[in-house]
């Protein structure tokens, strides 16, 4: 499906935080033909694939959908993983007999409401403060300042140098995030932090849609020696401005093994070797995904907590798991 067409459909149908990530270049689309709507997915190997997000059709196809999902799915001779389950999601995927788990929780900033003011955020002020004292500005990319080729080579430069200092065997996240905004992007925004006009960070939203519309957090990548605070201050500098243009809701995205919590199990139960994995993972796999970095950021905002769930059709296996790490780079 073509991106422009795959975006008409999210606009018409989706419910989902993170629907956007449906738009990465590598993720496909499947379809049924007379049927407005699509499942994002990956193939994962030659034996599974990754389903990303919601059914993203009108409520009374989606069973019709993911039926034909499953069917392709056994034609094909594959194992199915969901991962970005919303809760709305559960009932219908428990009757297709998925093996369901909480796998972390999503974030959302209420813009009507956000502001800085009061003692919770007296530490975050202080290190805008800070940021602005060594000179860091923001601008928006394409709008406040070109995007053009020049830029876009040297935010190609920070990004290596910011994976380079993260160390030779860690990898960049794919699937579970989206990507950066390029030059002459119709959905996603950029927002840079400079100094002495110089890139030394940048977070790029995507779009979201539906009754909690808005914008996703999806992209931060910082210059190692970036003046503190130089993330932050990008991040509250968009933040105003999609307050200012009437934008009601900002989403932080998952963060995997985070708010894990009895309270938040599916109806029927989770599955009890997913849990014990997942546990696991929680407690000791930072060097997987770096859940209790990008957790603590999320929560200084104080935003509302939403879990996001894990489905295995037709079962969980330790090679389903593994190949779903290998298609995120997490391993």
């Amino acid at each position: 499906m073509e991106p422009m067409t795959a975006l008409a459909v999210l606009r018409r149908h989706a419910q989902h935080s993170s629907a956007a990530l449906a738009l990465n270049r590598d993720t496909r689309h499947f379809t049924v033909p007379g049927l407005d709507g699509f499942i994002a997915y990956r193939p994962a190997g030659r034996r599974h694939a990754v389903q990303l997000g919601s059914v993203y059709a009108d409520p009374e196809d989606r069973k019709r959908l993911l039926g034909a999902f499953h069917g392709w799915a056994q034609q094909e001779g594959r194992r199915l993983c969901a991962v970005q389950l919303t809760p709305d999601d559960l009932d219908l995927y428990a009757e297709f007999g998925y093996q369901l788990s909480q796998l972390g929780a999503a974030y959302s900033i209420d813009l009507d409401s956000f502001s800085l003011r009061g003692r919770k955020f007296e530490k975050v002020r202080n290190k805008l403060a800070r940021s602005r004292r060594a000179g860091v500005t923001v601008v928006e990319a394409g709008r406040d300042v070109p995007y053009d080729a020049a830029l876009a080579a040297r935010l190609d430069a920070l990004d290596a140098r910011w994976l380079a200092d993260k160390g030779r065997h860690v990898k960049q996240i794919e699937f579970l995030v989206g990507e950066r905004a390029r030059q002459d992007d119709p959905v996603r925004r950029l927002f840079l932090a400079l100094s002495d006009g110089e890139p030394v960070a940048y977070v790029s939203y995507s779009p979201a849609f539906g009754r909690e519309g808005g914008w996703l957090y999806d992209i931060t990548r910082r210059e190692p020696d970036a003046p503190p605070g130089a993330v932050d201050l990008a991040f509250v500098v968009a933040s105003q401005r999609f307050q200012a243009e009437g934008a009601r809701w900002l989403h932080l995205g998952l963060t995997p093994f985070r708010e894990m919590s009895p309270r938040h199990q599916p109806a029927g139960g989770s599955h009890r070797g997913t849990d014990r994995l997942i546990g696991f993972i929680a407690e000791h796999g930072d060097w997987i995904y770096p859940a209790r970095s990008q957790a603590e950021f999320k929560e200084k905002w104080q935003p509302r907590v939403t879990p996001e769930y894990v489905g295995f059709y037709p079962s969980v296996s330790l090679r389903t798991v593994w190949r779903l790490l290998r298609l995120t780079r997490a391993v």
